[in-house]
């Protein structure tokens, strides 16, 4: 009988999460087709109450794959639906937990969100408010072009968020979308790349500002900008943190605060390494009742590199469809491999495997082939370029010195390129053909 009663409860929950997303959709259709913002806000309010982080993405995800609202559409109604929903999405309390510690990414992602409220809602906004006034003053040249400098000093400094958004989107979006989360991030990423687009804009703008440019636009699209980076601060505390924590893993989060330095982060860095309680299971030792995967190695016939893995079939096909040859010799002057795309410019065949390099070329040029291995292997050279017409190519030929992370000579890599397409490159192409 229990169980009947609690069969009920769940689908009658069910039905009302259904009814939601069904007004949801509806109101942010209603935006779309012209409502205002004030008849829509208020009866979102008074149908709808609070609104859960979870609503809103599967709302925008269903906006988008179902309805069939195209994405560039739902980035200009983000804004919108965001100032309606704001103060009535569930607030998520969470005690010490690990992503209020030091050097966690959702720590690092907020600490960097206060020091971009510092400087767009004080520093900028003092200084366009300054700009503002000005207007109705005869402030000297000198004068002038002094506050636009402050200006231009702001909008440098606030293009530091490009690194913070960069890591939202090539560290924690893959994870999400691995998740099946793909809305959300579709439309936050077109939102960052508008942000940037209009710091860029404005800041040029400021760099070619005169007596006779228009300071009423300008002091518009200033404000627009710091409205704009505040509602994404909002967005992402409120809508993409909260999901973000309720999906990923602890070491999902430990492969990203790893990678994070790689990209940078904006204005403030953290000052110390987050280190979970527990050991993040691609370090713990195997055992016997794990396998290869979960225990961070290799399964067999795979590969596993810094950043991925692959196996041999997949590692081989990649470096047969790469447009270059390429060739690699080791510290003792021997071939070791060839790649084998279709169309080689220099023939190569598996008799050179497992040969001295020197033996693979003519005793006239044997000289040069020892000259630039002593080079490398010195160090005096990294690397050396050669390039020359053969027939209806133009063949650029690299040499690498391959060298481990402490600076050991392991060898030499060869990578030989028909260049002559992109010689005759002109114009620009933008489109697929």
């Amino acid at each position: 009988m229990s169980e009947l009663i609690n069969n009920r409860e769940h689908a009658a929950t069910e039905l009302e999460q259904s009814h939601r997303q069904e007004m949801l959709k509806q109101i942010i259709k209603e935006l779309h087709a012209g409502a205002s913002v004030e008849e829509v806000k208020a009866r979102f309010e008074e149908a709808v109450g609070d609104v859960t982080v979870a609503e809103i993405s599967a709302m925008e995800h269903s906006l988008m794959e179902e309805e069939g609202i195209p994405v560039s559409e739902v980035q200009r109604l983000c804004s919108v639906h965001t100032a309606i929903f704001k103060g009535s999405i569930e607030q998520i309390h969470r005690s010490s937990t690990p992503e209020e510690q030091p050097g966690h990414p959702v720590h690092t992602f907020k600490q960097e969100n206060r020091e971009i409220e510092r400087l767009v809602n004080f520093k900028l906004q003092l200084h366009l408010d300054k700009f503002r006034r000005a207007q109705d003053q005869e402030l000297s040249t000198e004068a002038s072009n002094e506050l636009v400098f402050k200006l231009l000093e702001d909008l440098n400094l606030l293009l530091d968020l490009d690194k913070h958004y960069s890591r939202k989107e090539n560290l924690l979006f893959p994870y999400l979308e691995k998740y099946g989360i793909y809305g959300p991030t579709k439309v936050m990423w077109g939102v960052d790349d508008g942000i940037r687009a209009m710091i860029k804009e404005v800041k040029a703008n400021l760099i070619s500002f005169n007596a006779g440019s228009d300071k009423n636009i300008m002091c518009v699209d200033l404000e627009r900008i710091i409205s704009e980076v505040n509602e994404m601060i909002f967005k992402e505390e409120n809508i993409l943190l909260p999901m973000a924590l309720d999906k990923l893993t602890e070491d999902e989060w430990v492969k990203i605060a790893e990678e994070s330095d790689q990209i940078g982060f904006c204005l403030i860095a953290p000052d110390q390494k987050w280190v979970p309680e527990r050991v993040p299971l691609n370090n713990a030792p195997a055992d016997s009742s794990t396998d290869s995967s979960s225990s961070g190695d290799a399964p067999q016939g795979f590969v596993k590199f810094q950043t991925g893995m692959l196996s041999i079939e997949q590692l081989e096909a990649v470096m047969n469809h790469l447009p270059v040859d390429l060739t690699f010799i080791d510290e003792n002057d021997v071939v070791r491999y060839f790649s084998h795309g279709k169309e080689r410019i220099f023939a190569r065949t598996k008799a050179v495997i497992g040969r001295t390099v020197q033996n693979c070329h003519p005793p006239q040029s044997v000289h040069v082939v020892n000259e630039l291995l002593a080079d490398f292997k010195s160090g005096k050279k990294d690397a050396e370029d050669f390039w020359i017409p053969i027939k209806d190519m133009f063949v650029y030929i690299r040499y690498f010195a391959v060298r481990s992370q402490d600076g050991r000579y392991l060898g030499t890599l060869e990578f030989t390129q028909n260049i002559a397409p992109i010689r005759a490159l002109e114009g620009q192409k933008r489109i697929l053909s």
